[in-house]
């Protein structure tokens, strides 16, 4: 079975091509700044690579250069569009519609389509996505896998926020999570490395990048994750806030006269470690400006290492102890000195790093010693094989 993977950004479009019977990726490229001068596809297959530089107006034409190049005689994965058995959608927000991953159909993308005021910059171009590949692909069916629906597992203790209960009931307002995917493969992945049942672990999974979340996991479900209603919540990011005093929001709304947007902006886009630091979001410059004696570089890193132990120790504490953590995503996969910083704060659990491993790049590796009493592990992330995972068995 050959799964086509995609994920739809606001003017970007990532994709690859899987044989399931292998999990080989045969193709995988990126489309970006659809609509914006510029515009091109990066394809490669077979190790060669390709770049299709034709203005794409919309998701549709972006899709159907993708199309072209899977089945292009110089760098095609595939004779014919006959051998694409399923396409597997990355939907962010679900709500509380989906709990896991479903066949795509016209009620299914209404629901979609409900969801799009809790994640305005992402379910809009998921079902522009889906509709371009309905109209180019009538006939092969399409699974929608949710950032959310991993999360679903959380109590109504750890998801209901403390406002009138009427606002959840009439609006949706609760926490509902994201990056679950990833949380959801690299903690499966666990399980396999140690030959343990995750539904007899505890485990904290900590997918840090320019955006950034952790999840607590308690036999197999998850008890609480840091993101919520929105993506917002949670941790320091790349340039998001993470967690504040509600109240800064209208002090500054008044103080400044700033509209509702205005702030949003401030909030998602102006603040997080590129706040503190006025220089970048980008970790690798914020280390590199740190180790020169930049003192608000400086300040900025020790920041979002403090309120990601801040948040391992509260889900050590909601439950009673942890196994294992994993390390995922841009930063946690590639940074030696973000994972070493976070752990050096917590010797309390008997977490010991072994320095030499710490040090590897972007692999699968064991970063504890023999003599931790947590077992501490980088895995990266690979959320196109779980959507494709999940495609496969909807299908079958």
């Amino acid at each position: 079975m050959k799964i086509l993977v995609i994920n739809c950004g606001s003017s970007s479009l990532k994709y690859q091509l899987i044989d399931m019977s292998t999990e080989e990726v045969m193709a995988i490229g990126l489309a970006e700044r659809i609509g914006i001068e510029g515009s091109r596809v990066k394809h490669k297959a077979n190790g060669k690579e390709k770049v299709y530089s034709d203005y794409l107006a919309t998701h549709k034409e972006a899709i159907n250069t993708v199309l072209s190049a899977l089945i292009d005689p110089e760098v095609g994965a595939i004779k014919s569009l006959e051998e694409v058995d399923a396409i597997g959608h990355r939907v962010v927000h679900g709500g509380e519609k989906f709990a896991t991953s479903v066949i795509i159909t016209d009620e299914v993308v209404k629901a979609i389509d409900d969801c799009a005021e809790l994640a305005p910059l992402h379910n809009p171009p998921n079902i522009i996505g889906i509709n371009a590949c309905k109209e180019l692909l009538p006939n092969v069916p399409m699974v929608g896998v949710f950032d959310t629906a991993f999360h679903q597992t959380m109590p109504e203790e750890s998801f209901v926020y403390p406002l009138p209960y009427e606002m959840y009931e009439e609006l949706g307002v609760r926490r509902y999570g994201f990056h679950g995917t990833s949380h959801k493969f690299v903690s499966e992945r666990l399980a396999e490395l140690t030959g343990k049942d995750l539904k007899d672990m505890k485990v904290i999974t900590c997918h840090l990048g320019n955006g950034a979340s952790l999840a607590a996991i308690k036999d197999g479900k998850v008890l609480d994750t840091s993101m919520g209603l929105t993506p917002l919540e949670g941790l320091v990011m790349g340039t998001r806030c993470g967690d504040i005093d509600p109240a800064i929001v209208t002090f500054l709304m008044d103080k400044k006269g700033l509209s509702t947007a205005e702030m949003n902006n401030i909030m998602n886009k102006k603040s997080g470690v590129l706040g503190i630091s006025g220089l970048s979001s980008d970790f690798r410059d914020l280390e590199n400006a740190a180790n020169d004696g930049n003192k608000r570089a400086k300040l900025a890193l020790d920041k979002f290492t403090f309120i990601v132990k801040k948040y391992i120790g509260a889900y050590t504490a909601v439950m009673d102890g942890v196994d294992a953590m994993v390390f995922t995503a841009g930063l946690g996969e590639n940074s030696g000195v973000a994972r070493k910083d976070i752990c050096d704060g917590l010797k309390f659990l008997g977490i010991e790093i072994d320095d030499e491993k710490n040090g590897k790049r972007g692999e699968e590796i064991e970063i504890s010693t023999p003599n931790s009493k947590v077992k501490v592990f980088v895995i990266p992330t690979n959320e196109e094989l779980m959507i494709a995972r999940d495609t496969k068995e909807l299908i079958k």
